[in-house]
């Protein structure tokens, strides 16, 4: 199986409502305190995608097995990765989340802004060197691919190039989620300038795309239904989320773009976890990120998730994980320069901006 968001969803953990504007407990009361008078409470900062939309989301059954084990109840707060990123920062001076998980290039960010501090869970040595820092300052907890979904029923075999998508039929049927706000939406930067072979022709190309583009989206997991309801032919999205999704969405088909000749590619997208710098509840947050990486949670990954264990010694068979496998099958993997676009992420998203006026 390939080493490396997401029915992202509002339903939290144990029925709570999850908001992005701000932070919901679950579990039990906010105030909740153990003898010693500290509070008994985690906060996570998160990508959307991990959460189920009626409570069965990876993220709901393992934050309340975790919340009945030890007593901590889960606070949660989901967005588009950039937007968890960007709220950390502002809060730097008066720090509320204890964890922040995200995909790549937002955890690099993450730590590029001094938001992280190092902490190696437990179980982190099973997880492969690229799939973690080294220093310690982030893991990854999910493994993930970045793909495309199309609606199966209007549009029953899936395209197979980028250039077929720039047809007349797909205008106002085509959307992709913001570039630098959502992770995914930084994604179809990357595997289009890999694709394209550089930023230029890459922007060439997305250039030229943007006149079947509806127009921006914060965050790729509204576009899913619109693209199970066929208000939309085809959209961005990920492995793991788009399959979650599918389970209730059956219009829902994964497939991945290749350049004209090519081969059809992707490129792990990890969710990685990072402990806050000057966390309100630091050793909650240890315990929370032990927790993600042990195995019952980790075998939970396919099966409840619809992701990929970011263990390399869990190997789950259910059927989620083969169905997975082949759906991966002949899809080229390929490993983007994380420093290089942790280095030049602004400009390339500026250069996005100045190629499609948006």
């Amino acid at each position: 199986m390939p080493s490396n968001k997401h029915t992202r969803l509002t339903a939290a953990v144990t029925g709570c409502l999850a908001l992005t504007t701000g932070l919901t407990a679950c579990g039990g009361s906010s105030n909740a305190a153990d003898s010693k008078g500290a509070e008994k409470a985690v906060t996570v900062y998160s990508a959307d995608g991990l959460k189920g939309d009626k409570g069965d989301g990876w993220y709901d059954k393992v934050f309340a097995a975790f919340t009945k084990k030890t007593g901590i109840e889960v606070k949660y707060v989901e967005g588009g990765s950039g937007e968890m990123v960007q709220r950390a920062v502002r809060e730097k001076s008066n720090t509320q989340a204890d964890v922040l998980i995200t995909l790549p290039p937002f955890i690099q960010q993450a730590d590029g802004k001094g938001l992280l501090q190092a902490y190696k869970p437990q179980g982190s040595d099973q997880v492969k060197g690229g799939d973690k820092a080294t220093d310690g300052k982030w893991t990854s907890v999910v493994n993930n691919y970045f793909g495309f979904v199309h609606n199966k029923k209007e549009l029953p075999e899936a395209p197979k190039t980028w250039e077929e998508l720039l047809d007349g039929r797909f205008k106002g049927k085509l959307q992709y989620s913001t570039p630098g706000v959502a992770g995914d939406g930084t994604a179809v930067l990357i595997k289009a300038m890999h694709d394209f072979g550089g930023k230029e022709p890459a922007m060439e190309y997305l250039k030229k795309l943007q006149a079947n583009n509806v127009g921006p989206s914060s965050s790729t997991s509204k576009l899913a239904p619109k693209t199970d309801k066929g208000e939309l032919l085809v959209a961005n999205g990920d492995v793991q989320m788009n399959f979650a999704q599918s389970k209730s969405m059956p219009n829902l088909g994964i497939w991945f773009p290749a350049k004209d000749g090519g081969k059809p590619t992707s490129f792990a997208l990890p969710y990685a976890a990072g402990l806050v710098d000057k966390a309100p509840h630091t050793e909650n947050g240890k315990k929370l990120l032990d927790y993600l990486l042990g195995e019952d949670a980790q075998k939970l990954v396919s099966e409840v998730g619809g992701g990929f264990p970011a263990r390399s010694d869990v190997k789950p068979t259910d059927a989620n994980a083969v169905e997975l496998t082949k759906l991966m099958t002949g899809v080229e993997i390929f490993e983007p320069d994380w420093a290089d676009i942790d280095k030049n992420l602004t400009a390339y998203v500026d250069a996005w901006k100045s190629a499609t006026g948006s």
